[in-house]
């Protein structure tokens, strides 16, 4: 307490509604300018949710091959094979398919008035790939009314819908746009509503990597926890719609790898606009965020 009391260059109130954290002038001053500005995400019309877990990858998530062979079985069979990202799979602005599938065995929507899935009865294949895992899917906690069937999941359909999807551990904002209706594992999240695009241009910028070091624990091994109690509180500014257009067309020279540096760079200088920050300012963000 002497040493703070002797060597503090700032005071800081402190709330009990909010976290807080020790920051030199200089990072107060970008912070507050952030949250003057910015609207939390949370109160934009958006909802996040997290990719399925399985319980047992293994038995669940299948390459091309087994794929292609569960439907030359029967072809009915793709009636439940989805393809699925991993984390691994995606970057910032775009992701790559690995060809990777799930076997999407739902238990069903009882608010809907959607049964689960009879794997026994209507995919017989299917049930036969997952008798060779029969013991390991019975025994795990994730599981529907029966071992062949995933985990309830209100929000299934969701995966179908233009998302902005995103990895939970990483060292840096690696935020996508997918419009194919991809299904998630576990380690991703995936974001859905409006103004989608704008939202991901300003989650890929260095200025959110900055604050949200600011707001989020670390793993400890120099990774991020994007999760959804911290990516609600990213202040994130409205614009009018000309500069919704702007953003939006800066993202889709990004995403199209098209001038990419060129765009990204503009991307950043769009939201230090908006955030009216000084050039001091900027570099300091600039010098952090590598």
């Amino acid at each position: 307490s002497v040493f703070i009391e002797q060597s503090a260059t700032m005071q800081k109130g402190f709330s009990d509604t909010s976290g807080w954290v020790i920051l030199s002038p200089i990072e107060a001053r970008i912070k507050e300018k952030i949250e003057a500005v910015g609207v939390p995400l949370k109160n934009w019309d958006i909802k996040i949710y997290r990719g399925i877990l399985t319980g047992y990858n293994e038995a669940f998530i299948i390459d091309e091959d087994t794929k292609n062979k569960l439907i030359d079985a029967s072809p009915k069979n793709a009636e439940i094979i989805r393809p699925i990202l991993r984390g691994r799979d995606i970057k910032q602005f775009r992701y790559s398919f690995s060809n990777k599938w799930l076997i999407n065995t739902h238990n069903g929507n009882k608010g809907k008035g959607i049964a689960r899935i009879n794997v026994e009865r209507d995919y017989p294949a299917v049930f036969q790939h997952l008798c060779g895992y029969s013991s390991q899917l019975q025994q795990r906690l994730d599981k529907g009314d029966h071992w062949s069937n995933l985990r309830n999941c209100a929000y299934l359909d969701d995966f179908e819908k233009e998302k902005i999807i995103w990895i939970e551990l990483t060292d840096r904002p690696n935020f996508a746009l997918d419009i194919n209706g991809y299904y998630l594992n576990n380690t991703i999240f995936f974001m859905t509503g409006e103004k989608l695009k704008y939202i991901l241009g300003f989650l890929n910028t260095k200025l959110c990597e900055w604050y949200f070091d600011k707001i989020a624990a670390t793993s400890g091994v120099g990774t991020r926890r994007w999760i959804k109690i911290y990516m609600d509180e990213l202040p994130i500014p409205v614009v009018d719609q000309l500069d919704e257009l702007h953003l939006t067309s800066l993202v889709n020279e990004v995403s199209n790898n098209e001038n990419l540096t060129t765009a990204r760079k503009k991307i950043y200088t769009f939201f230090y606009k908006l955030y009216n920050f000084e050039e001091e300012e900027i570099s300091a963000i600039e010098d952090a965020v590598l």
